[in-house]
């Protein structure tokens, strides 16, 4: 069980006799006099931009199973001075929540997304002092090795991956004053939350087993969570599992399914097919016996089809079915378009052979995606994987981002300078995404970082070493930009090992399995698509690819019926603009989707209802706006799937 520091008597717990702080307060602040910190120094607002936005980047997964946490446990703090906060593994802050009043405090000391809160930046406070520790802590009013923040209580727990590793902190920091005891453990179990959540994501086509002693308890944060392969093999374990089978993590990897629960996967799946879905009993292998619940996404071969995956007959089946590729490799991106199998094909043929890749394509085609394929297919896979975005980084950042700087090298840098993303990326690749839009006076210095091999931080002569992969990506055309003197080409030369091109999403064939991929990947695949949307989707020209698809599938998915059922109202007003193809009740050679014929109405019946004034209303508006869809809803203060809805209900009668 993992313990808490605590503080002051009468504030959060015991001190050791004599002494003004609790023991592992003092051992914070002995190593914040070690970082050569003193207690007088003010707030480092030194924020990059690029350095957050490269943060959220790496911490997506954190993210998406944070926030939504980090949401529901400000409702519980809320009006009460206090902010929630969640860092990554090194105590930059990623997100914040928190009420205005203490928001506003909260910057003075740059308590804020951006900022460095580790023990070597900040000194003692919660979120470094939990970090280094990792374990659950409170730092309380004075405890805080800075003076600016004694006007704090913090509170934080960990964030740990399911293979053990932390990978954030999730903490609740407010006034002194507002301290309260069970705010720690109010945290804690939050951040186990995370933790829970992270096991479906982390381990695709496993085998998922909930379990606990006491049946009651499945379903709520102390169920033991344990991932096993469908084979059987031990993958990983929460908290609660570790402590139910009564075993470490470590000591977990030799044993399987069966050595552990005495039963095969394939046998106690198909006792499951036959009691249906309810709780399992076991008896595990040190006589306790636990009631489970399995849960697996795509069963292997010997598994039984999952209870409720028939096909609706209203919906029309999205790709054949196969199993989900693993869109993390490039096999996992061949989903079946021949000019996509074309390229996935030649960056098979040249992987480990240290030749730079260029991917050409439009906006939203995936070409990040690609190159994310490129290195977890790659010998440098366990190494880092560095994206920088050289459209999105101001140039006057851009070079101290790529190539570093030292300590000095200008004002506003960090006091201990930066590495900069070429000398991260060593030992794994580099990504530069819009190199076209890096300015000319960098392609330079970048253009002698691939030649040499090494790299001169800002600030000094000292080159250094650097061993990386490069792939570089670009909506431009770099031939005419060479043209115009914007870009070098012996950059354009050095980058252009091997040129593959992602075709824009309408030239695809596999709509549909793309359609069905995004939806797996979000855990959506129960959303089935009706047939008249999927027909729409064939005809949309999508101006913004794939991204585009992924976005718009997200969002409808959130405004689908009990049914899980896609249809056209559920789909947003711009997506119509863009439509070629006339909708129904258009004439022939009438306007298309944002312009449609409709004959005049008739003069409304003595008694007519409200839904015959309501179509009569919008055929009127119609005549007054030529057929023009958009200026009718903006009339009429409607939106256009209204008027759509009104129309096919019109045609049903």
């Amino acid at each position: 069980m993992k313990r808490s520091v605590t503080a002051r008597p009468g504030a959060v717990g015991d001190l050791v006799a004599g002494d003004r702080f609790a023991a592992p307060i003092r051992a914070s602040h002995e190593r914040s006099l070690g970082f050569g910190l003193s207690e007088r120094d003010q707030p480092d607002f030194g924020i990059s931009h690029s350095v957050l936005e490269d943060a959220l980047d790496r911490n997506r997964s954190l993210l998406s199973h944070a926030l939504p946490v980090m949401e529901t446990l400000y409702q519980q703090i809320v009006n009460t001075h206090n902010m929630v906060i969640l860092t990554d593994a090194e105590g930059l802050i990623l997100h914040t929540c928190g009420d205005d009043d203490f928001l506003q405090r909260a910057d003075r000391v740059a308590l804020k997304s951006g900022v460095d809160w580790s023990e070597r930046s900040k000194g003692t406070n919660a979120i470094g002092t939990a970090l280094a520790a990792g374990e659950p802590t409170v730092v309380h009013a004075d405890e805080h090795f800075l003076s600016v923040n004694h006007f704090l209580t913090c509170s934080c727990a960990p964030v740990v991956d399911p293979f053990g590793a932390i990978v954030g902190a999730l903490d609740i920091t407010g006034e002194h004053h507002s301290f309260h005891k069970h705010t720690l453990a109010l945290v804690r179990m939050s951040a186990q939350m995370i933790e829970n959540h992270f096991f479906a994501d982390t381990f695709p086509q496993s085998v998922r087993v909930r379990f606990h002693s006491r049946p009651e308890f499945l379903g709520t944060l102390v169920e033991g969570i344990a991932v096993f392969s469908p084979a059987g093999k031990f993958l990983s374990a929460n908290a609660s599992g570790q402590f139910q089978l009564g075993l470490s993590l470590r000591a977990l990897q030799a044993h399987t399914f069966c050595s552990l629960f005495g039963i095969s996967v394939a046998s106690l799946i198909d006792r499951q097919r036959r009691a249906g879905a309810g709780v399992l009993a076991c008896c595990m292998h040190n006589g306790v016996t636990v009631h489970l619940r399995l849960e697996y996404d795509e069963p292997p071969c010997f598994l039984p089809p999952r209870i409720g995956a028939e096909p609706r007959a209203a919906a029309a089946p999205v790709g054949e079915p196969r199993p989900p590729l693993r869109a993390s490799t490039l096999h996992g991106l061949d989903s079946g378009d021949p000019q996509i199998t074309r390229v996935i094909g030649q960056l098979q043929r040249v992987q480990g052979r240290d030749i730079a890749v260029l991917i050409l394509g439009e906006t939203g085609t995936g070409k990040e995606l690609l190159a994310r394929a490129i290195h977890a297919d790659s010998p440098r896979r366990h190494g880092p994987f560095i994206a920088i975005n050289c459209a999105s980084i101001p140039e006057g950042l851009i070079e101290s981002e790529l190539f570093g700087y030292t300590e000095g090298a200008f004002t506003g840098g960090r006091k201990r300078g930066h590495p900069g993303k070429i000398l991260g990326a060593s030992g794994g690749t580099l990504f530069l995404d819009e190199i076209g839009d890096m300015p000319l006076p960098l392609q330079a210095r970048l253009l002698r970082v691939l030649e040499e091999r090494q790299v001169t931080p800002l600030g000094t002569d000292k080159s250094l070493e650097v061993d990386i992969a490069l792939v570089c990506a670009t909506h431009r055309d770099l031939r005419a930009l060479i043209e115009a003197q914007a870009f070098r080409e012996d950059l354009y030369y050095r980058i252009n090992g091997l040129v593959v091109r992602l075709p824009r999403l309408c030239e695809r064939t596999d709509l549909e399995v793309l359609i069905r991929n995004i939806l797996e990947a979000n855990r959506l695949g129960d959303l089935a698509i009706a047939p008249e949307v999927l027909d729409l989707f064939k005809r949309h020209p999508w101006p913004g690819n794939v991204r585009q698809l992924a976005n718009l599938l997200r969002t409808a998915e959130r405004m689908v019926d009990a049914d899980r059922v896609l249809r056209r109202e559920h789909l947003p007003d711009d997506f119509f603009d863009g439509l070629p193809a006339p909708l129904p009740l258009a004439a022939p050679g009438a306007p298309t989707a944002t312009s449609i014929h409709v004959a005049p109405a008739p003069p409304a019946a003595p008694h007519a209802s409200l839904e015959d004034l309501e179509w009569q209303a919008i055929r009127e508006a119609l005549a007054r706006n030529d057929g023009n869809v958009s200026a009718t809803a903006r009339a009429l203060g409607i939106s256009r799937n209204t008027i759509y809805r009104r129309m096919t209900s019109q045609a049903h009668h």
